[in-house]
């Protein structure tokens, strides 16, 4: 058996191909002895992957963008979540999106992620950061809703089950964005990958194969979800069935040139960046890996 590290952000539901595929011996099967590592800070994902610490992630896309235009070696290899998922949850009392004006809203990271979707929405509503309101880097999906309970912060995304979960507990969600938006995605150091092709090649076919359990197996995942993340199964089963219904996971694993390319727009409106290391999304995305698995199965 090979030894394998993926980094992953905090226990949340987008880890459940890689879980599914380890629970369900998928990785297994291709000799791949694979080590999942939940971290809570999502810089620290990808600096993991730099570092050698792990040899693939399901990382926020914005940081392989970030990485590509610093002159970086990270490439996105595959999709994770490709649509987003999300609600945007609220204490009770604020009734919509110009509701906020004034208010905290916890995001992951000031630097990529959640905070871009925030910027671009409430910008639509005529709220602009950091004048009408506070971002709070407060960290992913689980911290972001440990806060909202406490009073720490007024309002944050949630995707599901976490939404079900604080709808039922009395808080309102103010809007449900659905678009394609590559939020996070399967990434890797392509110096790491040029020299281990084989071991690659044989993860990715376990990762195959997860994608399409995932889509064809409601009752593995419930068992998954409930195991990895300590969810009620009919939080799970609700999940499973947002995740499937709007395809928010791609059932052929790959990444979404469309949702990158809006996930370009978006940063680039609302960031002061540096000109683009590429000029298309397609650019960003290295195909070759996930097609040779493919035509190995």
């Amino acid at each position: 058996m090979t030894p394998l590290t993926l980094a992953v952000v905090s226990r949340n539901y987008f880890n459940m191909p890689a879980w599914l595929g380890l629970h369900a011996g998928l990785f297994a099967a291709e000799g791949i002895d694979l080590t999942i590592d939940h971290i809570e800070g999502i810089e620290e994902v990808n600096d993991r992957l730099r570092s050698g610490r792990a040899q693939l992630a399901y990382g926020v896309t914005e940081h392989v963008i970030l990485d590509a235009e610093s002159g970086g070696h990270l490439a996105i290899i595959g999709g994770n979540v490709n649509r987003l998922p999300f609600s945007l949850i609220a204490r009770h009392g604020i009734e919509d999106l110009k509701g906020l004006r004034g208010k905290r809203i916890g995001v992951s990271s000031l630097r990529a992620g959640s905070s871009s979707l925030i910027m671009r929405l409430l910008a639509e509503q005529g709220l602009n950061w950091p004048d009408d309101y506070e971002l709070v880097p407060c960290g992913p999906i689980l911290a972001r809703w440990d806060l909202l309970r406490s009073g720490g912060i007024d309002a944050g995304l949630q995707g599901a089950p976490l939404n079900h979960i604080a709808l039922d507990h009395g808080f309102v969600s103010l809007c449900e964005p659905r678009q394609d938006f590559q939020f996070t995605s399967l990434d890797v150091d392509t110096r790491w990958a040029e020299g281990n092709r084989d071991v690659l090649l044989r993860f990715l076919r376990g990762f195959l194969r997860a994608h399409d359990r995932f889509y064809t197996d409601r009752d593995v995942a419930r068992d998954v979800a409930v195991k990895e993340s300590g969810i009620e199964p009919r939080y799970a089963d609700r999940a499973w069935e947002e995740y499937t219904r709007d395809e928010i996971f791609p059932r052929d694993a790959e990444a979404s040139e469309t949702g990158v390319q809006a996930l370009i727009e978006t940063s680039a409106l609302i960031r002061d960046l540096p000109r683009r290391a590429r000029t298309r999304a397609a650019d960003y995305i290295d195909r070759r890996w996930l097609a040779e698995a493919r035509a190995s199965l």
